[in-house]
Protein backbone atom coordinates (compact mmCIF):
# COMPACT_ATOMS: atom_id res chain seq x y z
CA UNK A 1 0.00 0.00 0.00
CA UNK A 2 1.01 3.53 -0.37
CA UNK A 3 3.54 4.50 2.40
CA UNK A 4 4.22 8.36 2.15
CA UNK A 5 5.92 8.38 5.77
CA UNK A 6 9.42 7.25 5.97
CA UNK A 7 8.98 5.27 8.80
CA UNK A 8 6.85 2.49 8.37
CA UNK A 9 5.94 1.87 11.52
CA UNK A 10 3.45 5.23 11.49
CA UNK A 11 0.79 6.28 9.03
CA UNK A 12 1.93 9.30 6.97
CA UNK A 13 -0.48 11.78 5.10
CA UNK A 14 -2.13 9.91 2.06
CA UNK A 15 -1.41 6.72 3.36
CA UNK A 16 -4.51 4.66 3.43
CA UNK A 17 -5.74 2.80 7.08
CA UNK A 18 -8.27 0.51 7.63
CA UNK A 19 -10.14 1.49 10.79
CA UNK A 20 -12.04 -2.04 12.63
CA UNK A 21 -14.52 -1.26 15.18
CA UNK A 22 -15.46 -4.35 18.43
CA UNK A 23 -18.21 -5.43 16.16
CA UNK A 24 -15.53 -6.17 12.83
CA UNK A 25 -17.01 -3.16 10.66
CA UNK A 26 -14.18 -1.96 8.59
CA UNK A 27 -14.08 1.63 7.38
CA UNK A 28 -11.28 2.58 4.83
CA UNK A 29 -9.86 5.92 4.31
CA UNK A 30 -6.84 8.27 2.87
CA UNK A 31 -5.34 10.21 5.56
CA UNK A 32 -5.21 13.81 5.18
CA UNK A 33 -4.16 16.27 7.78
CA UNK A 34 -7.13 18.41 7.57
CA UNK A 35 -10.14 15.23 7.09
CA UNK A 36 -11.93 13.79 9.82
CA UNK A 37 -13.90 10.11 10.31
CA UNK A 38 -16.77 10.79 10.99
CA UNK A 39 -19.75 7.44 11.53
CA UNK A 40 -22.18 6.50 14.13
CA UNK A 41 -19.29 5.68 16.74
CA UNK A 42 -18.11 9.19 16.79
CA UNK A 43 -15.64 11.72 15.10
CA UNK A 44 -11.95 10.61 14.50
CA UNK A 45 -9.36 13.49 13.50
CA UNK A 46 -7.14 12.27 10.79
CA UNK A 47 -4.52 13.98 12.62
CA UNK A 48 -4.65 12.37 15.23
CA UNK A 49 -3.47 8.99 13.11
CA UNK A 50 -1.26 10.79 11.03
CA UNK A 51 2.70 9.90 12.92
CA UNK A 52 1.28 7.67 14.99
CA UNK A 53 1.49 4.11 14.81
CA UNK A 54 0.28 1.41 12.51
CA UNK A 55 -1.34 -1.19 14.59
CA UNK A 56 -2.83 1.33 17.18
CA UNK A 57 -5.81 2.03 19.00
CA UNK A 58 -7.71 5.31 18.43
CA UNK A 59 -10.51 6.60 20.12
CA UNK A 60 -12.96 9.05 18.75
CA UNK A 61 -15.14 11.77 20.63
CA UNK A 62 -17.75 9.37 21.60
CA UNK A 63 -15.11 7.50 23.29
CA UNK A 64 -14.95 4.16 20.95
CA UNK A 65 -12.07 2.76 20.40
CA UNK A 66 -11.06 1.81 16.64
CA UNK A 67 -8.24 -0.27 15.57
CA UNK A 68 -6.17 1.15 12.44
CA UNK A 69 -3.90 -0.78 10.30
CA UNK A 70 -2.56 -0.69 6.77
CA UNK A 71 -5.09 -2.38 4.09
CA UNK A 72 -4.22 -5.41 2.46
CA UNK A 73 -4.76 -5.56 -1.25
CA UNK A 74 -7.33 -7.51 -0.34
CA UNK A 75 -9.08 -5.22 1.72
CA UNK A 76 -8.34 -2.71 -0.82
CA UNK A 77 -10.62 -4.72 -3.78
CA UNK A 78 -13.05 -5.45 -1.08
CA UNK A 79 -13.45 -1.44 -0.27
CA UNK A 80 -12.48 0.55 -3.47
CA UNK A 81 -14.82 2.54 -5.46
CA UNK A 82 -16.22 0.21 -8.61
CA UNK A 83 -17.63 0.39 -11.82
CA UNK A 84 -17.46 -3.77 -13.88
CA UNK A 85 -17.53 -6.37 -11.40
CA UNK A 86 -14.51 -7.39 -9.34
CA UNK A 87 -12.27 -10.09 -9.20
CA UNK A 88 -12.15 -11.38 -5.56
CA UNK A 89 -9.46 -11.16 -3.59
CA UNK A 90 -9.12 -15.10 -3.71
CA UNK A 91 -9.05 -15.51 -7.20
CA UNK A 92 -6.32 -12.51 -7.36
CA UNK A 93 -3.74 -14.95 -5.04
CA UNK A 94 -4.56 -17.74 -7.65
CA UNK A 95 -4.46 -15.52 -11.03
CA UNK A 96 -0.89 -14.76 -9.49
CA UNK A 97 0.29 -18.58 -7.84
CA UNK A 98 -1.22 -20.30 -11.38
CA UNK A 99 -0.03 -17.71 -13.77
CA UNK A 100 3.12 -17.85 -12.15
CA UNK A 101 3.27 -13.84 -12.23
CA UNK A 102 7.36 -12.95 -11.77
CA UNK A 103 9.14 -10.59 -10.73
CA UNK A 104 10.52 -8.98 -13.55
CA UNK A 105 7.98 -10.71 -16.31
CA UNK A 106 6.16 -9.07 -19.04
CA UNK A 107 2.34 -9.48 -18.87
CA UNK A 108 -0.45 -8.81 -21.03
CA UNK A 109 -3.66 -8.06 -19.91
CA UNK A 110 -7.25 -8.26 -21.15
CA UNK A 111 -9.54 -6.09 -19.66
CA UNK A 112 -9.22 -3.57 -17.02
CA UNK A 113 -12.30 -3.47 -15.25
CA UNK A 114 -11.77 -1.52 -11.49
CA UNK A 115 -8.33 -2.29 -11.61
CA UNK A 116 -7.74 -4.39 -9.03
CA UNK A 117 -6.17 -7.33 -11.07
CA UNK A 118 -3.93 -5.00 -12.56
CA UNK A 119 -2.59 -3.70 -9.16
CA UNK A 120 -2.11 -7.19 -8.14
CA UNK A 121 0.26 -8.04 -11.58
CA UNK A 122 1.78 -4.82 -11.22
CA UNK A 123 2.70 -5.53 -7.26
CA UNK A 124 4.14 -9.47 -8.95
CA UNK A 125 6.06 -8.07 -11.64
CA UNK A 126 7.84 -5.58 -9.62
CA UNK A 127 10.01 -2.40 -11.33
CA UNK A 128 11.50 -4.60 -13.36
CA UNK A 129 8.64 -6.07 -14.78
CA UNK A 130 6.12 -4.72 -17.29
CA UNK A 131 1.90 -4.89 -17.55
CA UNK A 132 0.29 -3.91 -20.70
CA UNK A 133 -3.39 -3.22 -20.84
CA UNK A 134 -6.09 -3.45 -23.27
CA UNK A 135 -9.30 -2.29 -22.54
CA UNK A 136 -12.04 -1.32 -25.13
CA UNK A 137 -14.21 0.91 -22.99
CA UNK A 138 -12.38 4.17 -22.57
CA UNK A 139 -15.15 5.32 -19.46
CA UNK A 140 -13.55 2.56 -17.10
CA UNK A 141 -9.97 3.98 -17.11
CA UNK A 142 -9.78 7.31 -14.70
CA UNK A 143 -11.23 5.49 -11.98
CA UNK A 144 -9.47 2.06 -12.74
CA UNK A 145 -6.23 3.75 -12.64
CA UNK A 146 -6.77 5.90 -9.55
CA UNK A 147 -7.88 3.09 -8.05
CA UNK A 148 -4.38 1.23 -8.82
CA UNK A 149 -2.35 4.41 -8.06
CA UNK A 150 -3.91 3.72 -4.63
CA UNK A 151 -1.90 0.61 -4.01
CA UNK A 152 0.48 0.68 -6.29
CA UNK A 153 1.86 4.44 -6.53
CA UNK A 154 4.37 3.95 -9.57
CA UNK A 155 2.93 3.14 -12.72
CA UNK A 156 5.63 3.55 -15.13
CA UNK A 157 5.80 0.36 -15.82
CA UNK A 158 2.23 0.34 -16.86
CA UNK A 159 1.13 0.31 -20.29
CA UNK A 160 -2.91 0.89 -21.85
CA UNK A 161 -3.80 0.07 -24.65
CA UNK A 162 -7.12 1.73 -25.71
CA UNK A 163 -8.00 -1.04 -28.04
CA UNK A 164 -9.44 -4.75 -28.64
CA UNK A 165 -7.93 -7.43 -27.67
CA UNK A 166 -9.73 -9.62 -30.20
CA UNK A 167 -8.31 -7.84 -32.44
CA UNK A 168 -4.46 -8.90 -31.79
CA UNK A 169 -1.61 -8.65 -29.69
CA UNK A 170 0.73 -6.29 -30.89
CA UNK A 171 3.68 -7.14 -28.31
CA UNK A 172 5.84 -10.31 -28.77
CA UNK A 173 8.00 -12.58 -26.96
CA UNK A 174 5.15 -12.20 -23.72
CA UNK A 175 6.17 -14.05 -20.92
CA UNK A 176 2.36 -14.68 -19.60
CA UNK A 177 -1.40 -13.74 -20.83
CA UNK A 178 -4.06 -13.05 -18.31
CA UNK A 179 -7.46 -12.31 -19.48
CA UNK A 180 -10.59 -11.26 -17.96
CA UNK A 181 -12.82 -10.82 -21.33
CA UNK A 182 -16.15 -12.34 -21.63
CA UNK A 183 -14.88 -13.87 -25.17
CA UNK A 184 -11.48 -14.86 -24.30
CA UNK A 185 -11.68 -18.25 -27.31
CA UNK A 186 -11.10 -15.02 -29.43
CA UNK A 187 -7.82 -14.15 -28.13
CA UNK A 188 -6.53 -17.82 -28.26
CA UNK A 189 -5.03 -17.57 -31.57
CA UNK A 190 -3.05 -13.79 -30.80
CA UNK A 191 -2.06 -15.51 -27.61
CA UNK A 192 0.15 -18.28 -29.17
CA UNK A 193 1.81 -15.71 -31.44
CA UNK A 194 2.36 -13.35 -28.81
CA UNK A 195 3.82 -16.04 -26.03
CA UNK A 196 7.01 -17.33 -25.27
CA UNK A 197 7.87 -21.06 -25.51
CA UNK A 198 6.67 -22.11 -22.48
CA UNK A 199 4.39 -18.96 -21.58
CA UNK A 200 1.18 -18.97 -19.84
CA UNK A 201 -2.33 -18.02 -20.53
CA UNK A 202 -4.81 -16.94 -17.79
CA UNK A 203 -8.33 -16.58 -18.37
CA UNK A 204 -11.07 -16.30 -15.52
CA UNK A 205 -14.36 -16.65 -16.27
CA UNK A 206 -17.77 -16.33 -14.56
CA UNK A 207 -19.80 -19.73 -16.07
CA UNK A 208 -18.73 -23.29 -16.97
CA UNK A 209 -20.27 -22.75 -20.84
CA UNK A 210 -17.40 -20.59 -21.40
CA UNK A 211 -15.00 -22.28 -19.95
CA UNK A 212 -16.18 -25.24 -22.19
CA UNK A 213 -15.44 -23.08 -25.67
CA UNK A 214 -12.79 -21.74 -24.26
CA UNK A 215 -10.94 -24.97 -23.80
CA UNK A 216 -12.30 -26.14 -27.21
CA UNK A 217 -10.58 -23.33 -28.66
CA UNK A 218 -7.44 -23.63 -27.24
CA UNK A 219 -7.60 -27.64 -28.02
CA UNK A 220 -8.01 -26.88 -31.97
CA UNK A 221 -5.17 -24.58 -31.83
CA UNK A 222 -2.47 -27.19 -30.81
CA UNK A 223 -0.20 -24.84 -29.54
CA UNK A 224 -1.54 -25.43 -25.75
CA UNK A 225 -1.01 -28.27 -23.87
CA UNK A 226 -1.39 -28.38 -19.89
CA UNK A 227 -4.84 -27.11 -20.02
CA UNK A 228 -6.59 -27.05 -16.41
CA UNK A 229 -9.25 -25.21 -15.05
CA UNK A 230 -10.63 -24.90 -11.38
CA UNK A 231 -12.35 -22.65 -9.13
CA UNK A 232 -12.05 -21.97 -5.32
CA UNK A 233 -14.46 -21.67 -2.18
CA UNK A 234 -13.29 -19.98 0.48
CA UNK A 235 -14.51 -20.18 4.02
CA UNK A 236 -13.27 -19.00 7.23
CA UNK A 237 -13.84 -20.00 10.80
CA UNK A 238 -14.64 -18.85 13.50
CA UNK A 239 -12.38 -19.59 17.18
CA UNK A 240 -12.84 -18.86 20.21
CA UNK A 241 -12.10 -20.65 23.62
CA UNK A 242 -15.78 -22.30 24.00
CA UNK A 243 -16.52 -23.06 19.99
CA UNK A 244 -15.00 -23.75 17.08
CA UNK A 245 -17.44 -23.77 13.58
CA UNK A 246 -17.13 -22.41 10.09
CA UNK A 247 -19.29 -19.13 9.56
CA UNK A 248 -22.32 -19.06 8.58
CA UNK A 249 -21.15 -16.92 5.40
CA UNK A 250 -18.91 -18.13 2.38
CA UNK A 251 -17.37 -16.96 -0.74
CA UNK A 252 -18.65 -19.74 -2.99
CA UNK A 253 -18.25 -19.82 -6.63
CA UNK A 254 -16.74 -16.43 -8.28
CA UNK A 255 -15.40 -17.71 -11.32
CA UNK A 256 -13.52 -20.33 -13.24
CA UNK A 257 -9.48 -20.05 -13.93
CA UNK A 258 -8.36 -21.54 -17.06
CA UNK A 259 -4.28 -21.87 -17.57
CA UNK A 260 -2.80 -23.31 -20.64
CA UNK A 261 1.04 -23.58 -21.48
CA UNK A 262 2.20 -22.08 -25.00
CA UNK A 263 4.55 -25.70 -26.55
CA UNK A 264 4.97 -26.44 -30.03
CA UNK A 265 2.11 -27.36 -31.89
CA UNK A 266 1.77 -31.61 -31.43
CA UNK A 267 1.35 -34.04 -34.75
CA UNK A 268 -1.13 -36.30 -33.85
CA UNK A 269 0.50 -39.91 -33.86
CA UNK A 270 4.06 -38.50 -33.94
CA UNK A 271 6.55 -36.59 -31.75
CA UNK A 272 9.26 -34.77 -32.52
CA UNK A 273 12.59 -35.41 -31.66
CA UNK A 274 14.83 -32.59 -31.75
CA UNK A 275 18.25 -34.55 -31.31
CA UNK A 276 17.67 -36.15 -34.19
CA UNK A 277 20.35 -34.75 -37.12
CA UNK A 278 17.19 -34.33 -39.68
CA UNK A 279 14.58 -33.19 -37.52
CA UNK A 280 12.18 -35.76 -38.67
CA UNK A 281 9.07 -37.69 -36.36
CA UNK A 282 8.54 -40.78 -35.14
CA UNK A 283 5.61 -42.35 -35.15
CA UNK A 284 3.82 -43.50 -31.38
CA UNK A 285 2.71 -46.96 -31.02
CA UNK A 286 1.42 -48.10 -28.04
CA UNK A 287 2.74 -45.43 -25.38
CA UNK A 288 -0.66 -45.14 -23.57
CA UNK A 289 -0.68 -45.07 -19.98
CA UNK A 290 -1.20 -48.56 -18.68
CA UNK A 291 -3.40 -46.86 -15.83
CA UNK A 292 -5.77 -45.11 -17.87
CA UNK A 293 -6.46 -48.68 -19.57
CA UNK A 294 -7.16 -50.11 -15.78
CA UNK A 295 -10.66 -50.35 -15.24
CA UNK A 296 -10.40 -50.78 -11.12
CA UNK A 297 -11.13 -54.28 -11.00
CA UNK A 298 -8.60 -56.84 -10.32
CA UNK A 299 -6.43 -58.39 -11.99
Amino acid sequence: MNTSSTDRNLFGEGDLALLTDRKARRYMLTLGADQVFHSHLGRLPHALVIGHTVGGWYRTDRGHVLLAVRPTLGDFVREMPRGPQIIYPKDLGNIVSLADIFPGATVVEGGLGSGSLTAALLRAVGPAGRVITYEVDEEVVPRALRNIQKVAPDISNHSLVLGDIYQGIAQRQVDRIVLDVPEPWQVATHAGDALVMGGILLSFLPTILQVHRLVLELQRDTRFQLIETVETLLRSWQVTERSVRPAHRMVAHSGFLTTAVRCQPRVIGTVSHPSSPSGESAELHGEEDPQEEHDGRDG
